[in-house]
């Protein structure tokens, strides 16, 4: 077993589109970011911080079965803040694809023009949940009725508010078993919860999960490649006295990495792009 990872924070996902005008449109109206900085290589949307940068490949396929992202998940600070984007979803008719009550959180999800999962979600109270996500993590029909109880139509909805961050990344991965490994055993979190050999979840810090990763759609599936509107890269934050060892524990394991612009570049067992990064 590797060592453990203290803490673990998601950052940006970078994202391949098709269009971008498209897909700034789609993340700054429907999903509530803002468009903090745009130059000829990316777009970058967030709230407080970067959480999404869009990087147009004209003429990529839409996202599928292959390894890559499941689906980025936006943590929003309270349920009050849920019902107000859940109110926001209702008045324009955003499509979902799903409305659930995960006993540890409960979350709205969506896909965007390019095939690229999305959620949108609130935790409960950590008190509910802490020591025992196996036993409760589950997936119920949200009570949305209850939920918009705390939201008032008449408010004009300003975007996703400040403190939105990453909550997690949910992967799409070609092999579980391999998955749990790598992210247990070499990354170094820990392994909160399975469901049976076809998903995963695990975190640092007793969080519920920071990653998660399932077969659902893609067992033995290589990662996305051009031409596909792909995961381009997940950033994942972890401790700056804690990165060094790891660099040292992924190499001792095999996994090539690279420096680049201050993070650590490397790909999990299914070829899934990721750049580490040590936290302030």
């Amino acid at each position: 077993m590797g060592d453990r990872l203290t803490d673990l924070r998601p950052g940006p996902v970078d994202l391949v589109v098709a269009d971008r005008a498209r897909s700034i449109a789609y993340y700054r109206d429907l999903i509530g970011l803002r468009v903090l900085a745009e130059d000829a290589a990316a777009a970058t949307l967030g709230v407080d911080a970067p959480l999404v940068r869009l990087v147009e490949e004209p003429d990529a396929r839409p996202a599928g079965g292959e390894a890559g992202l499941f689906h980025l998940a936006l943590l929003v600070p309270d349920r009050a803040d849920l019902a107000r984007w859940t109110q926001h979803a209702a008045d324009g008719r955003v499509p979902l694809e799903g409305a659930s009550d995960h006993v540890v959180s409960e979350a709205l999800y969506l896909r965007d023009p390019d095939g690229h999962g999305i959620e949108v979600y609130a935790d409960r109270d950590r008190a509910i949940w802490d020591g025992r996500v196996q036993e409760l993590m589950t997936t119920l029909p949200l009570d949305l009725p209850d939920l918009l109880a705390l939201a008032d139509p008449a408010d004009p909805y300003a975007g996703l508010p400040a403190g939105t961050r990453m909550g997690h990344i949910h992967l799409q991965v070609a092999d579980v078993p391999a998955a749990i490994a790598w992210y247990r055993d070499v990354l170094g979190l820990d392994l909160v919860a399975t469901y049976g050999p076809q998903a995963a979840f695990l975190s640092a810090g007793g969080y519920h999960h920071h990653v998660g990763a399932n077969t659902w759609r893609s067992a033995g599936a290589a990662a996305a490649g051009p031409g596909t509107a792909r995961l381009a890269r997940a950033e994942l934050g972890v401790p700056g006295a804690e990165l060094g060892a790891l660099v040292d524990r992924l190499r001792a394991a095999g996994s090539e990495t690279a420096e680049r612009d201050g993070a650590v570049l490397v790909r999990d067992p299914s070829g899934i792009p990721l750049a580490l990064v040590a936290l302030a």
